[in-house]
């Protein structure tokens, strides 16, 4: 048994019927794949990724964080779906297939994943859908668990063996309680310890950081931090205040999915073209085309949109479970009519927050979430989605960037061709949410938008492509 973080509680908590914390990958795959080979391919490599195996436990009255149990029996037949698209079975019936699928909620009584093969792309291409709750994996996790069933070669790997079944770890209802109200009296600590710790780093905490005051606070403090230890202080941020957009505030239970490649060595050419890194190129294209979709609509606002951007907290070998991520905000430059000085701006808007993030405690999600008595952080989610849900919230859209490998892959047989991201939107992060996945010399892009908010997603794609175009010729012009 493993119990959840607070982070990994969180979201949980956070869910409703429109906010919804499934996170999915959409595989096209080249090559014959039938529902019975991935059923064979699972029942012999489940053992490899444990958030596939593993269902939710709940603590009486709420008193604690939940945990993961091993369910001794996966009904794979109810996991691994199929279905077919209608001809001509093109990418857009596909993106409105995956939206429909990823809107739905996983039952919490089971393992929270499922898994769907989809016949009928054009170009004799299949696709295989996988989402996982947000609960167990995060973005790297997420990858990990989609690496356990592919192969770097057409020929499937012999599956290293099941470990022989041990004696489960169990713990009664009774004994989670108990767990529970030691920790609801030690919880002062953790209050202590988040106050010495991230108070200094108020103003870089979305929802955190529009309070009123807490600026003033993170300034104070750290003023005070730097006199006492004799060191130079962190630098202030600018103060991100987001702009409202179409895509701000209550989003709808409907999703729009949308997803493009962009080539990695153009991005590459761009980066060493003018000293820049790759994250900052994908960041770029991203404000560019979202600056032109705001323009189409006649929304673009006067000054940046600000951007929440994950970082993963992983050190080199970790493979624990759950979600070790950490989210920074940062200005997008989306008002900067000029690509190349877009493309400065945003390097030196990313450039203060790594430098911010450098000095800041690198778990302050973590202790936010631990400062709180486990059975009043739901509640407390609740009422952060419903402060921030009627206005432009903290943050305008969440842009993510995952390496990945840059190998072919394969899933029995059937070569991968791509591998595009579909994460999460909410009320509070904004109605859109743009994820990039390095794979095999591409970088995968999905879209996941509030089919209210942005019904025309595909443009974003085509903006995206457009951008990168843009800042390519620039460099050949030089």
């Amino acid at each position: 048994m493993r119990q959840l973080s607070a982070v990994d509680t969180q979201f949980l908590n956070f869910e409703t019927a429109t906010n919804v914390a499934n996170i999915a990958g959409l595989a096209i795959l080249d090559g014959v794949l039938t529902r019975g080979d991935l059923l064979s391919l699972l029942a012999g490599r489940l053992h490899l990724a444990a958030p596939l195996r593993q269902r939710l436990a709940f603590v009486p009255f709420g008193l604690d964080h939940p945990y993961w149990v091993e369910e001794p029996r996966i009904d794979l037949d109810y996991h691994v779906r199929e279905l077919g698209l209608p001809p001509p079975g093109d990418d857009e019936q596909l993106g409105e297939q995956v939206a429909r699928l990823h809107a739905r909620p996983l039952d919490r009584r089971r393992p929270l994943w499922e898994m769907y093969l989809i016949h009928g792309l054009v170009g004799d291409r299949m696709a295989l859908y996988t989402k996982v709750h947000h609960a167990a994996v995060d973005g790297i996790t997420g990858a990990d668990v989609l690496a356990s069933l592919l192969d770097t070669s057409p020929e499937p790997a012999t599956a290293s063996p099941v470990p022989a079944a041990g004696t489960q770890e169990r713990i009664s209802a009774g004994e989670m309680l108990a767990k529970g109200v030691a920790k609801a009296v030690a919880n002062p600590a953790n209050t202590v310890r988040f106050l010495v710790d991230a108070v200094p780093h108020l103003d870089e905490i979305p929802v955190v950081s529009q309070l009123p005051g807490a600026g003033l606070v993170s300034r104070v403090t750290r003023d005070l931090a730097g006199r006492l230890t004799g060191r130079d202080p962190a630098p202030a941020l600018p103060r991100m205040t987001p702009p409202r957009t179409p895509f701000s505030g209550r989003i709808s239970g409907h999703r729009r999915f949308a997803f493009t490649a962009l080539s990695l060595a153009d991005v590459k050419r761009v980066k060493n073209a003018f000293g820049v890194t790759v994250n900052d190129v994908v960041m770029t294209v991203c404000a560019g085309a979202l600056r032109q979709w705001l323009i189409k609509h006649d929304a673009l606002p006067g000054g940046p949109l600000i951007a929440g951007v994950p970082f993963s907290l992983r050190t080199m070998g970790n493979q624990s479970a759950g979600n070790q991520v950490t989210i920074m905000i940062t200005q997008l430059a989306t008002q900067v009519a000029d690509p190349v000085e877009r493309l400065l701006a945003v390097r030196d808007a990313m450039r203060v927050i790594k430098n911010r993030s450098s000095l800041a405690p690198a778990h302050w999600l973590q202790q936010v979430s631990d400062m709180m008595p486990s059975a009043l952080t739901g509640l407390a989610a609740r009422a952060a989605f419903d402060l921030f849900a009627g206005t432009a919230g903290p943050i305008n859209v969440v842009i993510s960037n995952v390496p990945g490998p840059q190998i072919p892959l394969y899933v029995s047989g059937a070569r991968l061709l791509a591998y595009h991201p579909v994460s999460v939107i909410t009320d509070i992060s904004g109605g859109v949410n743009i994820t990039v996945f390095s794979y095999d010399g591409s970088l995968d892009v999905g879209v996941i938008a509030c089919r209210e908010m942005v019904p025309d997603v595909w443009t974003i794609t085509d903006h995206l492509r457009a951008a990168l175009s843009e800042l390519v010729l620039i460099v050949e012009e030089q």
